[in-house]
């Protein structure tokens, strides 16, 4: 890891001083400062301890589907390595790491026999994390199912899944409930059931909305039962889900298509959600709209879904903007693009932290993932990412004036820590604080990870 010298704190530009002034003034005590990983993007060791296939594994052997014909086999080699990054997280000053568990890593089959191997690992790094003063923040489903759960049941288009995801989160929280500062059910369950089952950008790689409304139900179901599961066994970590939100915005606000059309976009992201998990029921204007494709709903489904919840994980990267007319407009992008092509817009995370504050009431919330892919590059031993610096002060500026004005959020959780593997786009973005040299496994802090410990040096310093 390149450990240049950090910049004085007397020499911190103007920018960042008022910056770091507002955090301090807005952010609650205790505020957990942390970055977050997933993993099958960096774990590697794919059939190493017992480890089962996952639906990734398969769907990244099947050709075409990742962009640069990469696998998951090797990753970032986290699980040889996480001692390592471990060591750079504290180096960072991280207060809170958030990871997966993989369940094929745990439990092969996704149901029967545990594998003690894989338990076994994860043991190893939150007692890692503990030594180094970091809290583990845990999710249970990042996208990972077991394959022999797709082959066998039909996966998440099965309704059988719900009861073996909810063994499977009374397991782990039995074994880790106490040393976990919060396990979340799922991660992002709009992309497990949008990409995966409608657009076929995701694992298992299916193309019917009608089975992806499906799916989202059934994710939902699982979630309710897995908290359910947890406090059965007493679990002493908080529980919660994490969410993906893309706000909607019309291109033309005046114009009746682009406003009606925004609407359903933040039904089919939001809301879909949001009022299963908050309000016990779905949008009737979704359910109108998705028409003989919504999804079959038994009696009881909706109250399992809505559990008491200690915390909401809200991931954030951009807004969606949208446009009926033809050709469609794009939006402005005054603040430039991602990598990903993602418009880099922060005031919108503000207005959506107050909007679902506002709306639901909802439990204290975490900024579970929030980042940019960037062209890096290793320019003589460091990266110089000064947009990624950029994106990370007018995000953590954006969180502090939604705080200010009424927003219970508890930690922000930078995504990445680690370049890795970026789903269906394989290694091709680079969303880490660290640069990862894919073939000699070397991290190599980037110019953002400077600047991110320095701001958490500063704000527990003032």
């Amino acid at each position: 890891m390149n450990r240049k010298t950090m910049q004085p704190s007397d020499a911190t530009p103007a920018a960042d001083t008022a910056l770091i002034r507002d955090l301090i003034a807005t952010l609650p005590s205790g505020f957990q400062w942390g970055s977050a990983t997933s993993a099958a993007q960096i774990e590697g060791a794919a059939r190493e301890d017992g480890k089962g296939e996952s639906i990734w594994d398969r769907f990244c052997a099947q050709p075409g589907r990742i962009k640069d014909g990469s696998n998951i086999d090797i990753a970032c080699d986290h699980y040889h390595r996480y001692g390592e990054d471990v060591d750079l997280m504290k180096w960072l000053g991280l207060d809170a790491y958030r990871f997966s568990f993989a369940w094929p890593r745990v439990q092969a089959q996704g149901r029967g026999a545990w594998n003690e191997a894989g338990f076994a690992f994860y043991d190893r790094l939150i007692d890692k994390l503990l030594e180094a003063g970091i809290r583990p923040h845990a999710t249970l489903y990042h996208w990972d199912l077991p394959q022999a759960l797709d082959d066998g049941i039909g996966g998440w288009l099965s309704r059988d899944v719900v009861p073996l995801f909810a063994d499977y989160a009374a397991e782990v929280a039995r074994r880790f409930g106490d040393r976990l500062g919060s396990i979340a059910t799922l991660n992002e369950p709009w992309c497990s059931a949008t990409l995966g089952y409608e657009t076929a950008q995701f694992a298992p790689g299916h193309t019917s909305r009608a089975e992806a409304a499906q799916v989202s139900h059934h994710l939902l179901m699982a979630h309710g039962a897995a908290i359910q599961a947890m406090r059965a066994v007493g679990s002493k970590a908080e529980l919660g889900i994490v969410l993906n939100f893309t706000p909607s915005f019309p291109a033309e606000p005046l114009l009746e298509a682009d406003r009606r059309a925004a609407r359903i976009d933040d039904g089919l992201s939001t809301r879909w959600y949001m009022d299963p998990v908050f309000r016990g029921q779905y949008p009737a204007d979704v359910i109108e709209y998705l028409g003989a494709d919504a999804p079959k709903i038994q009696s009881g489904d909706l109250a399992l879904i809505q559990q008491p919840l200690d915390f909401l994980g809200v991931n954030f990267y951009t807004r969606s903007f949208i446009s009926t007319q033809q050709p469609g407009l794009t939006p402005p992008g005054e603040l430039g693009f991602t990598d990903m092509g993602w418009e880099i817009y922060p005031q919108a995370l503000t207005q959506h932290l107050l909007r679902i504050t506002r709306e639901y009431t909802p439990p204290p919330l975490y900024i579970t993932e929030n980042g940019m892919a960037n062209a890096d590059s290793v320019v003589d031993g460091a990266v110089p990412d000064q947009e990624r610096i950029a994106y990370l002060r007018s995000h953590l500026s954006a969180l502090s004036q939604a705080v200010a004005l009424g927003a219970d959020v508890r930690g922000y959780f930078y995504w990445s820590l680690l370049d890795n593997f970026e789903w269906n786009s394989g290694y091709q973005k680079r969303f880490g604080l660290f640069h990862v040299d894919y073939a000699t496994q070397q991290r190599l802090a980037k110019d953002s990870a400077h600047w991110y410990r320095n701001v958490i040096q500063q704000y527990r310093q003032p």
